[in-house]
C-alpha cells in the first residue's frame, strides 16, 4: 500500500513539474529539469486544500517576481498565471 501511495506521489509531482517547467518557466528555455522543484511543494498544498485559481495566481505571480526576480506588478502579468493555473487545476492530486 504504501509502495503505491508513492508512486502515486512521484508522479503527481512530476505532473506538477511539468507544467512548471513547460508552461511557466518565468526564467525560460533552456533551465534543467529541477529547476523549479522547490515550488512542487507550495502549489501542491494549494491543489490539496482549496484548489483556488486565484491563489495560485498569485503565487506563481509573487514567485516569479519576488523569489526568481522577473515580471513586474503589472495586471497584465498577474493574469499570464492563469492559464496554468487552469491546468494545475486539471490534475488529480488525491493520494
Amino acid at each position: 500500500m504504501a509502495d503505491e501511495r508513492d508512486n502515486r506521489a512521484a508522479k503527481i509531482q512530476d505532473s506538477i513539474r511539468q507544467i512548471l517547467l513547460h508552461d511557466w518557466s518565468p526564467i525560460g528555455a533552456g533551465v534543467p529539469d529541477d529547476e523549479y522543484d522547490a515550488y512542487i511543494g507550495p502549489v501542491y498544498r494549494i491543489l490539496a486544500s482549496s484548489r483556488s485559481e486565484q491563489e495560485l495566481c498569485e503565487f506563481l505571480f509573487r514567485t516569479a517576481r519576488d523569489t526568481i526576480g522577473v515580471g513586474n506588478d503589472t495586471i497584465e502579468h498577474f493574469e499570464l498565471g492563469r492559464p496554468i493555473a487552469r491546468k494545475l487545476l486539471e490534475l488529480d492530486v488525491r493520494l
